[in-house]
């Protein structure tokens, strides 16, 4: 759902994925013509970072090593 309205609507992606300041300077690049195709190719780079950052952290706390801790006893 997000990957259709990265391509659709790309500053709106930013606001879901908590980047207001980023959402804004996406919607000023796309409210060009020229601007809209590099505003939806960075709405969805954003969104492959931030679903790999969900990833890491959940990884990271599954595996013990949240809150500073390094190894699980």
């Amino acid at each position: 759902m997000r990957l259709l309205l990265a391509i659709l609507f790309p500053p709106l992606v930013f606001f879901t994925i908590n980047r207001p300041f980023q959402g804004i300077m996406n919607a000023l690049l796309w409210m060009t013509v020229i601007g809209w195709p590099v505003a939806a190719i960075w709405a969805i780079y954003s969104l492959s970072q931030y679903r790999n950052d969900e990833l890491r952290r959940e990884f990271d706390y599954d595996r013990g090593y949240s809150h500073g801790r390094r190894y699980r006893y």
